[in-house]
């Protein structure tokens, strides 16, 4: 590709440039999206008072924070399947969760974009060392580990 089609492709920015644009845009989007996600979990339990688990009452506040399954009415769903079937149910501590997930997967989206990126320019050393990267964060993710 010649340097003029590349940049009337591109907007008439350099590769990096656009780039750095792109990658900006998708860590931007991925940050507003899980903080509107956790904020609507958030008001769901305000209008609510349910968990999607248990209902709390005024005096059990000090529980909302509560982590195991077995102690009060706080809590979480603690697995992909868990948080999914329980957003999809419209569960409020399930929609916090599906947030945070979604706040925890945005640098891997961003790891995955360099890649294709890399890939663009034909860069083969940084695309193998970022598929490395990428490999290992969704190693980590999936078997539990680091």
């Amino acid at each position: 590709m010649t340097q003029e089609k590349a940049n009337h492709v591109t907007g008439g920015m350099e590769p990096l440039t656009w780039m750095e644009l792109a990658i900006s845009y998708a860590l931007r989007a991925g940050v507003l999206l899980s903080a509107a996600v956790i904020l609507a979990g958030i008001l769901w339990f305000a209008l609510t008072r349910d968990t999607g688990y248990a209902r709390v009452l005024p005096h059990h506040l000090p529980d909302l924070l509560a982590f195991h399954q077995a102690h009060g009415p706080g809590f979480f769903p603690t697995s992909l399947k868990a948080v999914l079937t329980g957003a999809a149910a419209g569960k409020p501590y399930a929609i916090i969760g599906l947030g945070m997930l979604l706040l925890i997967a945005t640098p891997v989206v961003r790891v995955a974009l360099s890649v294709v990126f890399f890939l663009a320019q034909r860069d083969w050393l940084y695309t193998g060392i970022t598929l490395f990267v990428l490999a290992v964060l969704l190693l980590s993710f999936f078997t539990g580990v680091g």
